[in-house]
């Protein structure tokens, strides 16, 4: 039995018991290529491309496109785009500032330089409307009435001329809520009947009637309010004016225009017991179809 045993040792070797040292040591060569991480594991069998892990091996990263902005560009290309865009965007502020001034009203530009801004419109860009339809006024027009008075010891007497849109414009002064009496009925008045009437103070079409009357109205019941006539007395008869000035230009152009006034003046008309009886078409606020008809004529318009 020894003799078997020791022929058993003798077969195996005296060192077949030997450390885990000499045991790895002798490992197969597959287990020597094993990978030490997961990852390299997946990679090994990826290669294979017929393992589960060729699902899981990863894709490369998708490259960054290269930039295209303006600085990817050479210094002397920058300067070129920046002087093109420079350009673009004056040819685009004159053409607009050109644009702006052939449809604007005449002003003190386009009759200086009415020649360059045509020659930049016509043909190709011409234009067929206008900025402001109509055009802005340029003149002050006041409205003035004086009046022919009985007073009360039976005089005559004529008044001197009364500025009514110089009194609206101090009510209107300074008053942030102005009534619409002190903004627009005389010149709405004073608009219609330059509408209906011509150059002759004569009317023309068969508003003109209606038109006299509702001025009429309104400087007699001005005049009412300031008691121009006295204790006991009454206006007989009254005449409207209008005085036109021109809005002087500005200092820094050369156009040049009159400072004299000129002068409108209607006939006289006389005073009627219907245009001081405020009472008498029955209105609460004084204001007879007369003066609606006008008014709403000065609305359309």
């Amino acid at each position: 039995m020894d003799a078997y045993d020791g022929g058993s040792d003798d077969r195996h070797g005296p060192d077949s018991s030997a450390s885990p040292d000499s045991s790895a040591s002798s490992a197969s060569p597959a287990s020597r290529d094993l990978p030490d991480s997961p990852g390299e594991a997946g990679e090994a069998v990826g290669h294979g491309g017929t393992g589960p892990g060729a699902a899981v091996s990863a894709d490369p990263p998708p490259a960054e496109p290269p930039p295209t902005d303006i600085t990817t560009l050479s210094p002397r290309h920058q300067i070129g785009v920046a002087l093109a865009l420079a350009v673009v965007a004056a040819a685009v502020c004159v053409h607009l500032g050109m644009s702006f001034l052939h449809v604007a009203p005449a002003n003190a530009v386009t009759k200086q330089h009415g020649q360059a801004i045509d020659d930049w419109i016509y043909p190709e860009f011409e234009q067929n409307w206008k900025l402001f339809a109509p055009n802005p006024l340029q003149q002050n027009i006041a409205v003035q009435v004086r009046a022919e008075v009985r007073t009360g010891d039976g005089a005559t007497r004529t008044t001197g001329w009364y500025d009514l849109s110089a009194q609206d414009g101090r009510a209107i002064d300074g008053n942030l809520l102005p009534s619409h009496t002190q903004q627009n009925e005389l010149r709405r008045a004073w608009d219609f009947f330059t509408a209906t009437h011509g150059a002759d103070n004569r009317p023309v079409g068969l508003r003109g009637a209606l038109s006299e009357s509702y001025l009429r109205r309104i400087v007699v019941l001005r005049l009412d309010r300031a008691d121009v006539a006295g204790p006991g007395g009454a206006v007989e008869r009254v005449q409207v004016r209008s005085r036109t000035t021109n809005v002087p230009p500005p200092e820094w152009t050369r156009e040049r225009v009159s400072d004299k006034p000129a002068y409108r003046v209607l006939p006289w008309w006389p005073v009627s017991e219907a245009d001081t009886d405020v009472e008498a078409d029955g209105s609460a606020d004084g204001r007879s179809d007369v003066d609606a008809a006008a008014a709403a004529e000065g609305s359309a318009r």
